[in-house]
This record gives C-alpha cells, structure tokens and sequence, in this order.
C-alpha cells in the first residue's frame, strides 16, 4: 500500500468520490480456478478502513467457476477504491499458482510422486507464493539458503567433485541436518551412491534415464527429478517413479488467475470515527 499510496494517497479517489459514498464490491473469478491467498488481498481493504463487513464465499483452497463471486467488500467507497489495485494483484497471482499447481498434481493423480516449488519465486513475496503452492495441493522444498543443505553443480565444480563436496558438508553439519545433491547423469548418479546422500536431483533427464535412476537408488534416498518438465511430459516423469518432481514455473511462470472488482452503489452513511459495520463471520 505505501508503494501505491505514495506521498500524495489516491488522488482519483480523493478527488473525485464522495466522502459518503459506500459501494458493496464483489471480488469474481473471471476463469476457472483455485482460490488463494485471499486473507492477504482483504487485509488491503482492511488496512485503510477496520470497519468494513466482508463476506468471503470461497476461502483459500476452493476451486471456483467462471463469474463466481469469491468474497464481497461493503463499506465507505474510497478506500475500497483506493485499495482494490493492491488487493487484486495478490490475489490473482496467488490464486494463478495455486491453479497452476493444482493441474500439476492433478497429472500426476495415481502415482508417488508429489509436486514441489523451487526458490525461483518473486523477491519479497517467497512466502505468499510457497503457500499458495499449499492451496493448489503441492509441497514445499527449502525456503532459503539456511533452509538445509543443497549442493548444486557449480558447487560441485567449486568444492573439486561430488565426494569432495559432500565429505565437506558432513564434516561441517549436524545429523538432523539433511543433505542433497544434483547429477546430471547416471554415472555422477554412481558417484554419490558410493558416498551417500539423503535425497539427489536428477536434473533434465529423460523418463527412461528417471527409470534407470530409480532402479539404482532403491529407495536409499529421494529421488527428485526437475528440469525441462512441462505438463506434456510431466506424466511421464511421474510414471517413472520419482519421489517428487520440481518445477520452478509454479511460482516464476504460472499466469495469473484473472479476477475483478465488481462495483455497486449500496444505501447507508460512511461509519463515524469508532463505530463499526457489522461483518458477517468469514
């Protein structure tokens, strides 16, 4: 709110609405979708004004149709105004991952495998768009760096090679500290067999490359599988028997869940300092 409201506040609001004007306004999907991340886009309107009523009809988790009404706003009309912009664009890049997340899990309905986000997610927003992950029913993998140990292949090429590399990290770490690591073929998948991991990324392999992969792990550590999956190939993947499947397109990629804010004008007076409009229970 402070990026938008800037120095000056909603000069349009300000200016050209009424100080006594209330509206009811009316959050609706304009697609298909799931809902998430609503309790944040509210607490805009909430924010510049504590006494409007909210009713939501969809909470986070629930998928909706189109023209289906999520939540509705009633109150004084400025700050409903002056925070819809805010409060829509938390709420339709939320609910796009959760939907976007939702179809990857739908695709791989049936088998073992769990769909994971990635750390590719907009700055400053991480935690927003890792839960609505959650409510399109995926998992989360690490939320930072100190979020567990995560050797890539620049840190391979860095540490001197993959027992290096782990050998150090063991050294350095504490036992519920866990450990994993990234190979891009079977035989960098060998070298960490020798050694020992608790989970290994097979990164851009091909399903049949997946298969051999698992059939060599058996069941030592999980086995993650990311890179170059989309939802042509993702089934595939899946089939091959992975333990999770990481796709940084949930939280970088996914499109946003196209939802407005649908005005009218209501009957009723601005409520004076301290007086309150009765919400209905959410």
């Amino acid at each position: 709110m402070e990026e938008d409201l800037g120095l000056a506040g909603d000069m349009t609001s300000d200016t050209v609405v009424p100080d006594d004007a209330c509206i009811r306004a009316r959050l609706v999907a304009r697609r298909p979708g799931r809902v998430a991340g609503l309790p944040a886009a509210l607490s805009a309107f909430r924010m510049l004004c504590p006494q409007l009523a909210i009713v939501v009809d969809h909470p986070d988790g629930h998928d909706v149709g189109s023209n289906v009404t999520i939540a509705t706003v009633e109150g004084p009309a400025r700050p409903i105004l002056t925070a819809e912009r805010t409060a829509l664009n938390i709420l339709c890049r939320l609910c796009g991952i959760a939907t976007a997340t939702r179809t990857a899990v739908e695709v791989v309905s049936g088998t073992r495998t769990r769909i994971v986000c990635t750390r590719k997610t907009t700055p400053g927003l991480r935690v927003l768009e890792k839960y609505a992950v959650r409510a399109g029913g995926g998992v989360n993998h690490r939320f930072g760096l100190d979020d567990g140990v995560m050797i890539k292949d620049n840190h391979i090429v860095a540490a001197g090679g993959i027992e290096q590399a782990i050998t150090r990290a063991r050294r350095r770490l504490g036992h519920m500290v866990k450990i994993e690591i990234e190979v891009d073929t079977l035989e960098q998948l060998g070298q960490v067999l020798s050694v020992g991991a608790d989970a290994v990324l097979l990164d851009n392999m091909t399903p049949e490359q997946l298969r051999e992969a698992v059939r060599m792990v058996d069941g030592r550590m999980v086995t993650e599988a990311s890179g170059g999956i989309t939802l042509a190939n993702l089934g595939a993947v899946a089939e091959a028997g992975v333990d999770i499947v990481s796709l940084g397109w949930l939280t970088h990629s996914a499109p946003i869940l196209d939802i407005g804010l649908d005005v009218e004008p209501m009957p009723g007076k601005v409520p004076a300092a301290g007086e309150c409009i009765p919400a209905p229970a959410e």
